[in-house]
């Protein structure tokens, strides 16, 4: 008897009856994570579900690679139409950035989104999300 411990919907790869990406047990694999760990992290998967999706991974190696880089384009490109689109949002976060260390940017969404709708720019952003073909 054989299961199926990856499928493919909407061209995204997913653990089967699960809302996890084969992406982020395939990234955790490689990050060099043991499948324990990994089953540790995504507590709604079980152990032989992760070892499941690393042998799929491991079986269909050239073709999920081929698969995470294009996802991976796919995201640098709409990331980088969002710094175009909201310049000012990412300048600000690029001048917090340079001038403060991390551990001092806690506490500092107000003036970070100051003149910005929050509301409005994430509706915006997930209108394009969902624009994506």
């Amino acid at each position: 008897m054989s299961k199926q411990y990856v499928e493919q919907r909407e061209d995204v790869y997913w653990v089967s009856g699960t809302r996890v990406s084969l992406d982020s047990l395939v990234y955790a694999f490689l990050e060099g994570q043991t499948a324990e760990s990994i089953a540790q992290s995504f507590p709604v998967l079980t152990l032989e579900q992760v070892y499941g999706a690393i042998t799929f991974y491991l079986a269909n190696r050239p073709e999920i690679d081929a698969y995470l880089q294009h996802e991976e384009a796919e995201f640098e490109a709409l990331r980088q139409t969002w710094r175009t689109k909201d310049v000012m949002f990412y300048q600000k976060m690029a001048d917090a950035r340079r001038h403060r260390h991390l551990s001092e940017l806690r506490g500092m969404g107000k003036e970070i989104w100051k003149g910005i709708d929050a509301r409005e720019y994430v509706n915006r952003l997930r209108s394009e999300w969902n624009e994506r073909p």
